[in-house]
């Protein structure tokens, strides 16, 4: 006969559903390499009145946290997706502080050349560090908010749109957050702003309708329902 767990374990055992074993890793992973990706500027190349447009590259990664907490909100509800973007603060500082460390107290190899390159692309003051908690917990809050509140009353229908109109408002208070924090008072803020707010609209259209679509599908393959 197999040993039984003790009464006090069983009672606090929780079962998680599949779908949160793989999106949870996944959301943490994204948080870190939104960061890494946005060292560059990706050109979405010429549109039509609005010219040119530009971005940085972690939005991609920012687009698919979005998703995620959206698909999150769907499937298990608004309370498991705040939780979701509160509990991504946990890696987003360590990687902050570690890349902090690596660059500014851990000493390179007396053989190895490039510590100047390697700072300049992956160090960020205080200011802009600060900067991307504040817009992140903002934003990804805002998304959960917005996405549930629009589903009040209508669970499961106008999936897309609920997502996508979320994406739409999350995108631009994240730009006009993190803009403000790190350039107000350097730069002109709306010469920043407005280009980026543009390409991230434009990238939240394309993107998060079908990509809302795959994870709720998706999740609920994994749940089984």
């Amino acid at each position: 006969m197999e040993p039984q767990a003790p009464v006090s374990a069983q009672s606090r055992a929780v079962t998680i559903p599949r779908s949160m074993f793989v999106y949870m890793p996944l959301y943490g992973g994204l948080v870190v390499l939104a960061g890494v990706l946005g060292i560059k500027i990706a050109s979405l190349g010429h549109w039509p009145v609005v010219g040119n447009l530009a971005v940085e590259s972690g939005i991609f990664a920012f687009l698919l946290l979005v998703v995620l907490s959206s698909a999150v909100a769907e499937l298990h509800g608004t309370v498991v997706a705040t939780r979701l973007v509160r509990f991504g603060f946990i890696p987003l500082i360590v990687s902050m502080s570690l890349l902090t460390l690596v660059i500014h107290v851990v000493p390179p190899a007396p053989f190895w050349s490039d510590q100047d390159a390697y700072a300049r692309l992956l160090g960020q003051g205080a200011r802009m560090q600060f900067a991307g908690l504040v817009s992140y917990g903002v934003s990804q809050t805002l998304n959960v908010t917005v996405f549930a509140r629009l589903a009040a009353g209508r669970e499961g229908s106008m999936l897309m749109l609920r997502a996508w109109i979320a994406s739409l408002l999350s995108q631009v208070v994240d730009t006009l957050i993190f803009i403000t924090i790190s350039f107000a008072g350097v730069l002109p803020l709306w010469s920043i702003m407005e280009g980026q707010i543009i390409s991230k609209v434009l990238l939240s259209t394309i993107m998060v309708p079908p990509f809302i679509w795959l994870f709720v599908k998706l999740g609920r393959k994994l749940d089984g329902v």
